[in-house]
């Protein structure tokens, strides 16, 4: 059986996610983040050398990283859901976006955070560069989002489960989020999923969930 290495108001949230949405059975190991430095625990360390999260074991096998786990799962226990067949114009692009969130969205939005929480956003790296690729980055995503329902197209794929964290972590600056109606939608409608709510059930606290309230 699966098991989740859960950490508070993380990536892995996600991973809880998608396997309330294919109906997988899954056991939940959690951790809490230090009060002080917000970091994973040393305890994680024990599970996977780097000590983040999300990570899952399963049996003899450890996977982390949000998109090799997302891929693991689908590959392993989807049976042909939430992933588009192979070799079609929409398989390409949900292979885009699962790569994307943490490929090119995230970071931006980790310097961001980095940047604020250390009083320095006011610096010339914050104003010629973090702010403006901000901007850059996600009015492409609203005007992708205006193309289709999902990222993918019509069909809810594991790539809006992926794409989740950066959308909840902007949703949180409300001068980006409400010139972004498009990004809101798709943040009402993830919410409103009965697997997404299972999946906070389980989990426990997650900030993000609140992003847009």
């Amino acid at each position: 059986m699966i098991v989740v290495h859960h950490l508070n108001n993380s990536r892995s949230q996600r991973v809880l996610w998608l396997l309330e949405e294919l109906g997988i059975e899954y056991e939940i190991k959690y951790y809490e983040r230090d009060a002080k430095t917000m970091l994973a625990p040393e305890s994680l360390r024990q599970v996977h050398p780097l000590g983040k999260s999300p990570v899952i074991t399963d049996a003899d096998l450890t996977v982390a990283e949000s998109g090799a786990i997302i891929e693991y799962i689908i590959d392993r226990y989807g049976n042909g859901r939430l992933v588009p067949p192979s070799g079609t114009p929409e398989r390409l692009r949900y292979t885009y976006w699962l790569h994307y969130a943490e490929g090119s969205a995230m970071p931006l939005l980790v310097m961001n955070l980095i940047f604020n929480r250390f009083g320095i956003a006011d610096s010339s790296a914050m104003d010629a560069f973090i702010a403006p690729q901000i901007k850059l980055h996600f009015d492409y995503i609203e005007s992708e989002l205006g193309k289709s329902t999902w990222f993918v197209g019509e069909e809810f794929t594991a790539a809006d489960i992926q794409m989740s964290f950066p959308l909840e972590m902007i949703a949180t600056l409300p001068e980006q989020i409400e010139s972004r109606p498009k990004i809101k939608e798709f943040l009402e409608r993830i919410h409103a999923r009965p697997a997404y709510k299972r999946a906070l059930e389980r989990g426990g606290k997650y900030d993000f969930a609140n992003s847009i309230q």
